[in-house]
């Protein structure tokens, strides 16, 4: 059969005026003069999830210079770029032809972080491939053929030519993604030799435009960042060349300062920073080591199985806290689970902000000591285990701090935001605390026991509802629907992107087919998980090669199994 852009156009005149299910037709590849068209899914009807589409364009005519795709963070940088194009140009082009989600074509929009994912790809030999969805026109569950004709052989072209051809672009503009890309990778590998837990570049913008608009402020709002003397330093970049700023070292590091003076900014920008930004964010060189991971109280939330008693202990009618399960955790029960878990999986520093953390965990002030004596308290506040998680486990922490003084006892580094400008006041918070002790007694009696080894049992990690053997979709950002249960992550405060949500949906069910075998434990797994998504790329995960998955860290991943109330462990 004779499946050329003219022939498609002759189907689409043939169907028009048929129902719904005459769209079928026109499944499966279809050869344009620039491209070829893959046609993967054809919805059920107009209100139903969009047909699933693909576009390969082959070098010769896409025609990136190579130098632009040689390494991952190039091609990563680069692939950011022509997604977020694509959708633009979608965006102006296409537009609603009929009834229900009819006339428009879409792609997962990327956000201001720059992650692998599967929305476009550039393949080894230079092709590249554009994975997106199209609302097929219907009016009713008629067919509107004329409608479709224009959509896929007038918009779709267009979209094509102004988003994945190399003749798309000033040479410059590819290059800066490629550069700003790959210069944020070489900073975090510098950050780690040099033992520093993060890096904020001075000039840095980052402050955001609002809590649901993540781009940043315009400039003539926002003060640049720029670093103490005491603590800056210069790192050589392959395309930045020599830059300078705040190198936070390890250790236990409080950040103090008034309200609204940019304390949770900076704690929020170096909580960002695990990830790259694209050019323009303002955080572009705000790099942080891969495994920080943030911590915050949580009520309500599901735990299984994890050893809480370095922080909790001795719970009234003797409950055991060295295997602790509760399906409603308590603010300070949760903040313990999420260390305990977070440990778990290899981090090397928690991020804490004393306004999301549950104020019993963080402290016991000496007159609340005197008050309620240790032996009616199970709770070992996180003041006297934060340095015992650096000692004795080379785990750092970073914490917000505003209201209680005692933490100056056990930091190392002490940064006071002013006016959005940040000030090395270790030598004066050292002073303080000599000057004015607190009387408190530490309430640490022994050591850290070592991690969770915790073996998830296979069974119990089931994506089943009603006749469906596997039923998984995501809710949204923080929220996965796996079988007959729903996986809330809206604490889970790392995930910034809705392709991260679905690829871990469909990570978990992965693990269960291949790891959970009752033998490994939870970090094995995810390990595992991660360096098969890494060697294969995220179509591992789902082989119908969508087009709206991206990269996660196991953090999340183990994030999201650690709140999926069937879970089991042994």
């Amino acid at each position: 059969m004779n499946r050329s852009f003219e022939s498609i156009k002759a189907k689409l005149q043939q169907i028009d005026g048929r129902g719904y299910k005459a769209y079928r037709e026109i499944a499966g590849r279809w050869d344009f003069p620039t491209f070829t068209l893959h046609i993967d899914h054809v919805q059920g009807d107009p209100f139903a999830a969009p047909s699933r589409v693909r576009v390969l364009i082959s070098a010769e005519v896409a025609r990136f210079e190579p130098a632009l795709y040689s390494t991952l963070s190039r091609t990563t940088g680069i692939c950011w770029l022509l997604a977020h194009r694509f959708g633009e140009e979608a965006h102006h082009r296409s537009d609603f032809r009929g009834s229900g989600k009819s006339g428009k074509i879409q792609m997962e929009a990327p956000g201001q972080e720059v992650l692998v994912q599967t929305a476009t790809l550039i393949h080894a030999d230079g092709a590249v491939e554009a994975r997106f969805t199209v609302g097929l026109p219907a009016r009713g569950r008629t067919v509107l053929g004329q409608q479709a004709a224009a959509l896929l052989l007038d918009d779709l072209p267009a979209i094509v030519s102004a988003s994945l051809l190399s003749e798309a672009y000033p040479p410059k503009q590819l290059w800066q993604h490629v550069a700003t890309n790959e210069d944020a990778d070489a900073l975090r590998t510098t950050i780690s030799q040099c033992n520093w837990i993060a890096f904020v570049a001075d000039g840095a913008i980052l402050p955001r435009r609002s809590g649901i608009d993540d781009r940043p402020l315009p400039g003539n709002e926002a003060i640049p960042f720029a670093s103490p003397d005491s603590l800056r330093q210069e790192v050589e970049l392959p395309h930045a060349g020599k830059i300078s700023g705040l190198a936070i070292p390890e250790g236990v590091i409080l950040i103090v300062g008034g309200g609204y003076h940019g304390k949770s900014t900076l704690l929020r920008a170096i909580e960002r920073g695990v990830y790259n930004h694209c050019p323009g964010d303002g955080r572009e060189l705000v790099v942080s080591q891969a495994d920080l991971v943030k911590i915050r109280a949580e009520d309500g939330r599901s735990v299984v199985g994890v050893n809480i008693s370095p922080f909790i202990n001795d719970l009234p009618l003797g409950q055991s806290t060295t295997n602790f399960s509760t399906a409603n955790a308590s603010g300070s029960t949760s903040q313990a689970a999420a260390i305990m878990e977070a440990l778990e999986v290899g981090a090397i520093g928690l991020l804490i902000d004393e306004d999301t953390a549950a104020t019993n965990f963080m402290i016991r002030d000496a007159r609340m000591q005197k008050l309620v004596p240790k032996e009616h308290e199970p709770i070992t506040p996180l003041i006297d285990r934060v340095r015992q998680l650096y000692t004795e486990r080379g785990v750092s922490s970073i914490l917000v701090i505003g209201g209680s003084g005692d933490y100056l006892d056990v930091a190392d580094t002490v940064l006071a935001m002013h006016n959005f400008a940040p000030t090395d006041v270790t030598a004066q918070a050292q002073s303080v605390a000599q000057q004015q002790p607190t009387q408190r007694q530490s309430e640490a009696v022994a050591p850290l026991p070592e991690s969770l080894n915790r073996r998830p049992i296979p069974h119990s990690i089931d994506p089943s509802r009603g006749k469906r053997a596997v039923d998984i979709k995501t809710r949204g950002l923080q929220r996965i629907q796996f079988g007959q249960e729903n996986i809330d992550l809206n604490a889970v405060e790392q995930l910034v992107a809705w392709g991260q949500t679905r690829a871990i949906g469909e990570a978990i069910w992965y693990a269960g087919q291949h790891y959970f075998d009752g033998q490994r434990t939870l970090e094995e797994v995810f390990q595992q998980v991660c360096e098969d998504v890494e060697r294969d790329g995220l179509d591992v995960l789902d082989s119908r090669k969508v087009g709206n998955l991206a990269r996660f860290r196991k953090h999340e991943l183990a994030a999201a199994l650690n709140r999926l109330r069937m879970l089991r462990v042994g």
